[in-house]
């Protein structure tokens, strides 16, 4: 399961101490580092937060001067892009621990005492393997670059010189976290195995009749397994390919990284984050309960019904499902509980209607599959708008059957909604400037993301919130941004591995060979998604599968924006089942509801939202 806490925790007190004044040293030492880590965390998310708001400043004055002076600056785009490279340099290190390492603890958690300790080593040398091809395979990319930038003529070694610099600032933090925890020895000893490797694996020869992509995804495999942060492991995963015939140096590597995370449809994601945490902070959240609550609120099952439809609108500025969880948890779980609903089934109801989030435009979902794939960004946006209404309708459907005739509300009368739909305006004209401008091609995806933040912001600044608030949400959306970013630059020599070694076309024909009709193509995809998301991410399954399972549907005559909106729903049932079951551990962290029995309790809502899947697949086989 991912974990959703920040790092491993293992006791400060397990470590050896000896007698004399070594231990009162040992301890001032782990303050101060641990204070020091404090302090560069801190630094870096600061840094984050300011270079996401130059960023939008720069994609606003962009979009001003197109449209109200019809000019614009040169190199807009490429200077976008270096900046949004340069946040998730400065985020790298912050990806070590939080909720954002995407930890996978299912075997670790199983092991003993010392058998966790060797699992933990093993997971720091592998994020430190990953840091030391960063520093290295950057340097060396920036030393041989003599080019320059087509439009600001700025040289491009200053890029690779980002990651370099990223790369040295995880190995610090490693440190510095490890010796504050009071395992410097260990924090020590990572470092120089992950620098072995760094060193040894270019200069090997395996000699392994595997696919170089292979030995990377079972290296990657193992170091997840033992706890390691998932860029890192694709990362690090990516070098012991390097010995088996793979022709990627780590220069090749860490220029393929940077070239994934360098398109500016992903510059939508951070702005489309800062929608959401700028929509809490204006209050708007509040009044699109209200709204809901007069529209449902009198109905059966009305204040589960409320949580369902206030999960719609809000799904339409936050674009994530995380967001939408640890808002609804906070929310609407005390409510729930106190109306009479048992704690486990008003989690299970949270949990469930936060899988509409990365659907329901703005979905941080779509962008990543059309970033993968070259799917328009627009159409996929425009289909996931249908297919969460879809899914929405099914689950209103289930709670209505699951919870009976109980907690209904008053009637509102007209008066009542009409002022709840008047206070939510504000709040609902996030879908229109989104929506309406991709589709009318007023703005590309990137510049509605950023027209929908600018606009998000003005709400929350007419609230008139502190600096401090407002710093906060800016540098919370970086570092969730970086860490985002991190993950797609990470996967994009793995899907370079995967495309040399033409694994689409062995799916492909196996496929051919497996299913001859439409139907079973798409059923076998949906089995591949399906087991994909009980272990992966989102976003990693994604990344990975999408360039894959495309061209299979593709060839078996199914439309791709319906398969690619078939492929987001499908995964993100992922977050209500195990292991991974990312929605259920927030919402569970959230509430105090244990995690097992909030598995139990999803499962109603789970089926409803197979029935919405499979109504995709029909649409997608017979129109």
């Amino acid at each position: 399961m991912m974990e959703m806490t920040s790092g491993r925790s293992e006791s400060r007190q397990e470590v050896s101490v000896s007698s004399g004044p070594h231990p009162d040293v040992r301890s001032r030492a782990s303050i101060h580092a641990a204070r020091m880590a404090l302090r560069v965390e801190q630094v870096l998310s600061a840094g984050a937060g300011l270079l996401l708001a130059l960023l939008l400043l720069l994609v606003l004055v962009t979009v001003g001067l197109r449209y109200g002076a019809r000019t614009g600056f040169a190199g807009t785009e490429e200077a976008a892009l270096w900046l949004f490279l340069a946040l998730i340099c400065l985020g790298l290190p912050l990806s070590l621990q939080g909720p954002f390492s995407l930890r996978l603890d299912i075997l670790t958690r199983l092991l003993p005492h010392e058998g966790r300790r060797i699992a933990g080593l093993c997971a720091d040398g592998t994020s430190a393997a990953a840091g030391c091809l960063l520093l290295t395979g950057g340097a060396e990319a920036a030393a041989a670059l003599r080019s320059v930038s087509p439009a600001l003529g700025l040289p491009e070694h200053v890029r690779f010189w980002f990651l370099a610099a990223g790369g040295a600032l995880l190995l610090a933090m490693l440190l510095l976290v490890r010796i504050g925890e009071g395992r410097g020895f260990l924090g020590l000893l990572s470092v120089a195995a992950g620098a072995t490797l760094a060193l040894l694996l270019p200069q090997a020869d395996l000699g392994s009749s595997m696919l170089p992509s292979a030995v990377a995804a079972l290296a990657a495999g193992a170091a997840l397994l033992l706890g390691a942060p998932l860029a890192h492991c694709l990362l690090a995963g990516v070098m012991f390919a390097i010995p088996s015939g793979s022709g990627l140096s780590e220069p090749a590597i860490v220029s393929t990284a940077a070239s994934g995370m360098s398109r500016f449809l992903l510059l939508a994601i951070p702005f489309f984050l800062l929608c959401g945490g700028m929509l809490t902070l204006s209050g708007a959240g509040e009044r699109l309960v209200r709204l809901a609550q007069t529209l449902v609120g009198h109905r059966r099952a009305g204040l589960a019904q409320t949580a369902l439809l206030t999960s719609v609108f809000f799904s339409g500025a936050s674009g994530s499902s995380v967001a939408n969880a640890a808002f609804g948890a906070s929310t609407f779980h005390p409510h729930l509980v106190s109306h009479g609903y048992p704690p486990e089934r008003s989690a299970a109801i949270i949990a469930a209607t936060s899988v509409l989030d990365n659907v329901i435009p703005p979905s941080i979902a779509f962008l990543l599959l059309a970033a993968a794939t070259d799917i328009s960004a627009g159409r996929l946006l425009i289909g996931g708008a249908y297919a969460g209404l879809l899914m929405a309708a099914c689950l209103a459907v289930a709670i209505r059957l699951a919870n009976g005739d109980s907690n209904r509300s008053a009637r509102a009368t007209g008066a009542e909604r009409s002022r709840a739909l008047l206070a939510a305006l504000p709040a609902l004209g996030l879908v229109v400037v989104v929506l309406g401008g991709i589709r009318f091609g007023i703005v590309t995806p990137t510049e509605a993301a950023a027209v929908a933040a600018g606009y998000a912001l003005l709400l929350a600044l007419a609230t008139r919130p502190t600096c401090g608030g407002l710093a906060s949400i800016f540098r919370q959306a970086g570092v969730e941004a970086a860490a985002i970013g991190l993950l797609i630059g990470a996967a994009a020599p793995f899907a370079f591995l995967l495309a040399v070694d033409g694994v689409a076309g062995t799916v492909l024909d196996l496929a051919g060979s497996l299913a001859e009709a439409p139907w079973q193509v798409l059923l076998l995809c949906n089995l591949v998604l399906l087991a994909a998301g009980l272990v992966l991410d989102t976003g990693a399954a994604i990344l990975l599968l999408g360039p894959i399972l495309l061209p299979v549907a593709v060839g078996a005559g199914i439309d791709p924006v319906l398969f690619g909106v078939i492929a987001v729903v499908n995964l993100m049932l992922g977050g209500l089942t195990p292991p991974v079951g990312m929605l259920v551990f927030v919402v569970s962290g959230t509430t105090g509801v244990p995690v097992g029995a909030l598995f139990r309790v999803v499962i109603p809502y789970l089926v409803a939202l197979l029935c919405a899947l499979l109504v995709l697949c029909l649409l997608a086989l017979f129109f």
